[in-house]
């Protein structure tokens, strides 16, 4: 099993990226939601692994975090959701949210995934309360607060801003008593200005 894979991106589509390891292209499938932290073509990347293996086929997925890859490992082992749907429940939402959403039995978040209904996604609280990862706040920070830091850094990252940048200044700004997306942002985008 590859665990994980270090190497160059070659190019990065909705569809996935092409990491070049020592002259290999490895085609690599990433959730939707994380495709704006893969750095740009021709930068370094590292990604968690799982390996997908049938007797047609051999598919690389790759993760941001541990936490992203233990998550979609245990969606696989939930009767009826295969590697495909695994990866689009991930690309729906980022991963804190995911398992907030579980561990807090909110169904109606939950379908709002495309590809879940209200049946699936209550099946998914069942037998999915008490498996994941707990939640890595940062310091006991309160749960929204923590989606709300995430969805900062994704909108820093959209504006160009690389991710460790953005999860430093979005760290600084939440320590700093922001508390909605908006303060984190802007809190954010001031120490990034000053830190240059």
């Amino acid at each position: 099993m590859i665990a994980s894979i270090k190497g160059i991106v070659l190019s990065k589509k909705p569809e996935g990226v092409i990491v070049d390891v020592n002259g290999i292209g490895y085609q690599v499938c990433i959730p939707l939601c994380s495709l704006g932290d893969i750095p740009n073509p021709g930068e370094a990347v590292f990604l968690h692994t799982y390996t997908h293996v049938r007797e047609d086929a051999l598919q690389l997925f790759g993760f941001i975090s541990e936490e992203e890859r233990r998550v979609f490992t245990v969606l696989l082992g939930i009767n009826g959701i295969g590697p495909k749907l695994g990866l689009g429940i991930l690309s729906g939402m980022p991963v804190h949210r995911f398992i907030e959403a579980v561990n807090n039995e909110d169904v109606s978040l939950l379908s709002t995934i495309p590809g879940l209904g209200k049946k699936t996604s209550a099946r998914l609280v069942l037998e999915l309360k008490g498996k994941l990862p707990s939640l890595e706040t940062g310091g006991g920070a309160p749960s929204h607060s923590r989606s709300a830091a995430d969805d900062a850094v994704s909108a820093l990252v959209n504006l160009g801003y690389k991710k460790p940048f953005a999860d430093k200044a979005v760290e600084t700004s939440v320590k700093n008593g922001a508390d909605a997306i908006e303060d984190i942002i802007r809190e954010a985008l001031k120490y990034l200005t000053e830190n240059k």
